[in-house]
């Protein structure tokens, strides 16, 4: 029988069948909250809401510039309210277009995720030499801005191309979010970064395509109620069934989607849940949970 074609990068493990660990304080499930940020190239690029449009598609333009003017304001304003730690997924243009967004999430200690220079540009649809100099130019900006080198990275339209993995560990990344829709613990991806002779393994962390607002509520049409709904049953099960084995719960927001008034709410309503389980649960950030893996693991 011809085997079929694979995923090289990372081996199946069965979830049930690895080692045990705890997170911080003996805690079994994590969690942290992940915003996206994005800016797009005027008349390139961007899903719309409800139907595809001609260029330069203001609709699906302006639609996103919300999340800049007013969404993400919004949102600022009920994570500092409940003092909720944010993970921020952010577009390097988010600097020179809206620099004010990211002042305020580094007055908040808020982690910063790579995301590419724009959404408009994925991965996927570059030569080596464009990829390359993207991740670096990214890099240096993501540094020169936060003080510090930034350690995860998620693709723009989570779309990386199959070198991706190899450009990130040559440029020092700690941790990718690319695959993490396929699993709820953190896990390995091989690489083979170009100025190492012995490759290491890239750390790849749970981060979802089903609790993502923008499949969920956009393409799928689910509504304020069911989406955060489906995210608290999720935690309460997640919860559950970390006695058995420990696990990461991420939702992932967009500030033109999540930032809508009338979304807040229900928002609001799955912050307060997680919050009233912070005492047998551990609310952090990504690089956070990083550290503590490779730490459990050996790494």
């Amino acid at each position: 029988m011809t085997k079929l074609p694979d995923f090289k990068r990372i081996s199946f493990s069965a979830i049930g069948s690895r080692p045990n660990f705890c997170w911080p304080d003996g805690k079994r499930l994590a969690c942290y909250l992940a915003l996206n940020l994005e800016h797009f190239i005027y008349g390139e690029g961007g899903v719309d809401l409800d139907r595809t449009s001609p260029p330069p598609n203001l609709r699906s333009y302006l639609w996103r510039e919300y999340g800049n003017r007013v969404g993400v304001w919004r949102l600022l304003e009920l994570f500092d309210e409940l003092d909720f730690p944010l993970a921020v997924i952010a577009n390097t243009a988010v600097y020179d277009h809206a620099p004010e967004i990211m002042a305020a999430h580094r007055n908040r200690g808020d982690e910063v995720i790579g995301h590419g220079i724009t959404n408009s540009k994925p991965l996927a649809a570059m030569e080596e030499a464009e990829e390359r100099q993207l991740v670096e130019d990214v890099t240096a900006q993501l540094t020169k801005e936060e003080g510090k080198p930034p350690q995860g990275w998620l693709s723009p339209y989570l779309a990386p191309s199959e070198r991706t993995p190899d450009l990130l560990a040559e440029y020092g990344y700690d941790y990718t979010l690319d695959f993490g829709m396929m699993d709820d613990q953190p896990f390995w991806c091989e690489t083979a970064p170009s100025n190492k002779d012995t490759p290491e393994p890239m750390l790849c962390l749970p981060y979802p395509i089903e609790l993502n607002d923008q499949p969920a509520m956009v393409f799928r049409r689910d509504t304020p109620d069911q989406f955060f709904s489906s995210a608290i049953d999720q935690f309460d099960e997640m919860r559950r069934s970390s006695d058995t084995y420990p696990q990461i719960f991420v939702v992932s927001l967009h500030s033109f989607i999540a930032g809508q008034p009338y979304r807040l709410k229900h928002l609001r309503r799955l912050l307060e849940h997680i919050q009233a389980h912070e005492t047998d649960v551990w609310v952090t950030r990504p690089g956070e949970v990083a550290r503590h893996y490779r730490q459990v693991s050996g790494d």
